[in-house]
C-alpha cells in the first residue's frame, strides 16, 4: 500500500507516518523502484499497535524506548511487559476518572430534567 492509502486507512497523516519511521517506531518501509513507500502487512500491524499504544496514552518517548527494546529481542520481554502493565494502570485510572465524571454529568442532567418537568407542570397549571 502507498503512504496515502495507509494514511487514509489508519487516520494518520503521511507526515506522521514518515515521522514514526524516522524516530524508529516503524521499521524502514520498503520502497518500490520509483522510491515510493510500499507498506506491507507487517508494517500495517506495527501501525495498528502504535495507534493502540498512543490511544492508551503512552508518550512517544516511551514508545521509542519500547520499540528499541523490541529490536533487542527476547531478553527484553519482561521490560516490555512491565511498560505495558504500567500503561494499563494509567489507562485504568483514567477510565475510573471518566466513569466518575460521567456519573456526575448524568446526575446533573437528571436534576435539570426534573427542573424542566417542574416548570412545565407549573406552566400547565397556569393555563388551566
Amino acid at each position: 500500500m502507498t503512504i496515502s492509502e495507509v494514511s487514509a486507512k489508519y487516520g494518520l497523516s503521511a507526515d506522521t507516518l514518515r515521522y514514526y519511521e524516522k524516530i524508529g517506531l516503524l521499521p524502514r518501509v520498503a520502497r518500490k523502484a520509483n522510491g515510493v513507500r510500499d507498506y506491507q502487512q507487517e508494517d500495517c500491524q506495527m501501525i495498528e499497535f502504535v495507534k493502540c499504544l498512543r490511544s492508551a496514552g503512552m508518550p512517544v518517548e516511551s514508545l521509542i524506548e519500547y520499540f528499541a527494546l523490541m529490536k533487542q529481542g527476547k531478553d527484553t520481554i519482561q521490560q516490555r511487559r512491565q511498560m505495558l502493565v504500567t500503561q494499563q494502570e494509567v489507562l485504568k485510572k483514567k477510565q475510573k476518572a471518566l466513569e466518575e465524571t460521567l456519573k456526575r454529568l448524568e446526575s446533573k442532567i437528571a436534576f435539570y430534567d426534573r427542573e424542566i418537568q417542574t416548570e412545565e407542570a407549573k406552566e400547565e397549571k397556569t393555563r388551566i
